[in-house]
């Protein structure tokens, strides 16, 4: 294979409608550091897992997240944390205990995309 090395400092593009057609797609997204922050976020594992399971039972407490995640409930609270910072869950007073909910729209669709579904309530 001939192949020259390639030069880290060059400037000089070998395709400069690809180079055009990149330039374009950055230019395109203007609010480019909330999808790093959202993909930043999402990418953790515990944390995915915690908006799956909100997601299929929205109003569950710590306790229940933690039961159904294996996890303490100190490790899902500060996971929680994280995620209301940013606006992704809600938290609500039910009696003595809290219950969290996904408020995110575009976080709620993502989870759609990675094959997340709603639970389905049989009634009597």
């Amino acid at each position: 294979m001939n192949s020259a090395p390639v030069d880290k400092d060059s400037t000089e593009p070998f395709d400069p409608e690809h180079v055009a057609q990149a330039r374009a797609a950055l230019d395109a997204v203007d609010d480019l550091g909330v999808w790093v922050q959202r993909f930043d976020l999402l990418g953790d594992p515990t944390r995915l897992r915690i908006l799956l399971c909100m997601h299929r039972a929205p109003g569950i407490c710590v306790s229940d997240l933690s039961a159904a995640l294996g996890m303490s409930a100190t490790s899902v609270s500060h996971a929680l944390r994280l995620l209301r910072n940013e606006g992704w869950v809600a938290v609500q007073r039910d009696g003595k205990k809290m219950t969290y909910r996904l408020d995110d729209d575009v976080v709620h669709t993502l989870l759609h995309e990675v094959g997340a579904t709603h639970a389905h309530h049989v009634q009597e």
